[in-house]
């Protein structure tokens, strides 16, 4: 018979002991489990990159730039995927950031609302945005997409954003914001062709941003501004 006030003392499988920090430690800091830190830390490392994509106005030109490389975790996949498509033949420059798979999935959901609303890419953005945010099934889908034509440049995100940027400039990816830099400081300051501008920012970007490569694809349309 147990004295009042005492604690029955756990019982511990054969060949098993614990000391008393261990106890304060797995009672009291809140830390996970190892079986359940492992899978989230997996999941996190082994997530396909596909960047950077960079956009550009200037003198009646648009041009949309992309680099070639994906990558899985740690290691290059691939060096010459294409990230920039032409849809609406040839009208619309479209450049995808995140899985591969899934931005192609939106490529193709984006390509017929442009068929629903021909000459109207922003109500064709605004649609997609909706029914990204919507559909259960599209919210699992890990892409940005960088849209432009003639009159319009529009970053499309998977929370049901639409951002429309002041000065023509866009960038996505894990190296757009570095692009994007290089890119303002190059239209101050040069006078290179919107090409030239993206070729240019995203080799600045390549030597900073270990997802993005040398391989760049640049597109162009002629644009009202």
């Amino acid at each position: 018979m147990r004295a009042p006030g005492c604690l029955r003392k756990q019982s511990l499988p054969p060949g098993k002991t614990t000391t008393a920090k261990q106890a304060r430690t797995s009672k009291h800091t809140g830390l996970l489990p190892e079986k359940k830190v492992v899978p989230m830390v997996k999941q996190l490392i082994e997530r396909w990159h596909g960047t950077t994509i960079l956009t550009v106005r200037r003198n009646g030109i648009v041009a949309m730039g992309g680099d070639g490389q994906v990558t899985l975790g740690t290691t290059i996949m691939k060096a010459d995927a294409q990230k920039i498509r032409r849809l609406l033949d040839g009208q619309v420059l479209v450049g995808f950031s995140g899985a591969g798979a899934d931005a192609l999935a939106l490529l193709e959901r984006f390509e017929e609302r442009l068929r629903e609303y021909p000459g109207n890419m922003p109500r064709a953005a605004v649609e997609l945005a909706k029914q990204w945010r919507m559909d259960r099934a599209l919210r699992r889908l890990e892409a940005m997409l960088a849209v432009a034509d003639a009159r319009h440049t529009f970053l499309i995100t998977g929370t049901g954003e639409l951002v429309q940027p002041n000065d023509g400039i866009l960038g996505i990816g894990s190296g757009g914001p570095l692009a994007v830099a290089a890119a303002r400081a190059l239209l101050a300051h040069s006078h290179l062709s919107a090409p030239e501008i993206v070729r240019r920012s995203l080799e600045i970007a390549a030597s900073l941003d270990i997802y993005t490569n040398l391989n760049i694809t640049v597109e162009q349309l002629s644009c009202e501004r």
